[in-house]
C-alpha cells in the first residue's frame, strides 16, 4: 500500500521508500498539520541528501538546524525539531544499528513495540499508540497484542494519521479531531 499522507506524490514516495521518513513524520506531527509533518523526511532528503540516521546524527547541529529552517521549514518550530530529529537519528543508530525497521520487526509483542516507540524522542503514550496503529494499518506490522497496544487507534474509523489513505480519509480524520476538541471544550465549560 502506498502512503498518501503528505499530499504530495514526491513526499509520499519518500515515505514509501524510506521507513525512517515515516518515523520522522510521526515525530514532527505535533502542533503542525499532519500532511506537512509527513513531508519532513522529503525535505531533509532533498536538502541534506540522505535520510541515513548516522549521517543525520553526525551532522553539525547548527548547520542541520539552518537546513531544517530553510523555507519551507520542516516544522513551525524548526530549530527545536532539528535537534529532536538528530536525537531520534542518534537513538536509531545506537540501538538499531541505523535500521529503524528493527524497531518494529524485532518487537515480539504489541506491548514491547509500544514500549520501544515510547522511548523515541517526542513520542508520548498517545503518539506511540497512534504510531503502532499506523504500522499495523499502513504497513501490516501486527505483532501479537498490537490492538491493545494501539488502544482506541486500532478501532475502525477515522481517528488519526493511521487511518489516512487518501484526501477523503484525511478530511474525515480532521473532522473527527475537530469534534473531539469541541466536545472537550464543551465539557470544560460545564
Amino acid at each position: 500500500m502506498a502512503f498518501q499522507i503528505a499530499g504530495e506524490p514526491a513526499a509520499d514516495a519518500v515515505l514509501d521508500s524510506h521507513p525512517f521518513a515515516v518515523v520522522v513524520g510521526m515525530m514532527l506531527d505535533q502542533q503542525y498539520g499532519m500532511e506537512h509533518a509527513f513531508r519532513g523526511g522529503y525535505k531533509v532528503l532533498s536538502r541534506f541528501g540522505t535520510l541515513e540516521p548516522a549521517a543525520i546524527a553526525a551532522a553539525d547541529p547548527e548547520e542541520f538546524k539552518r537546513m531544517c529552517s530553510e523555507p519551507p521549514a520542516i516544522h513551525r518550530f524548526p530549530g527545536s525539531m532539528a535537534g529532536r530529529l538528530q536525537e531520534l537519528a542518534a537513538l536509531v543508530e545506537e540501538r538499531y544499528d541505523g535500521d529503524v525497521t528493527r524497531l518494529w520487526t524485532e518487537a515480539g509483542t504489541g506491548k514491547e513495540l509500544l514500549a520501544r516507540v515510547m522511548q523515541l524522542p517526542g513520542f508520548g503514550k498517545q503518539k506511540a499508540q497512534i504510531f503502532v496503529a499506523l504500522l499495523a494499518k499502513q504497513l501490516g506490522v501486527r505483532p501479537p497484542g498490537w490492538e491493545a497496544a494501539a488502544g482506541d487507534y486500532a478501532l475502525p474509523g477515522f481517528r488519526s494519521v493511521a487511518d489516512v489513505v487518501d484526501p477523503d480519509s484525511l478530511q474525515k480524520v480532521r473532522d473527527f479531531k475537530k469534534e473531539k476538541k469541541a466536545a472537550a471544550k464543551a465539557a470544560a465549560a460545564e
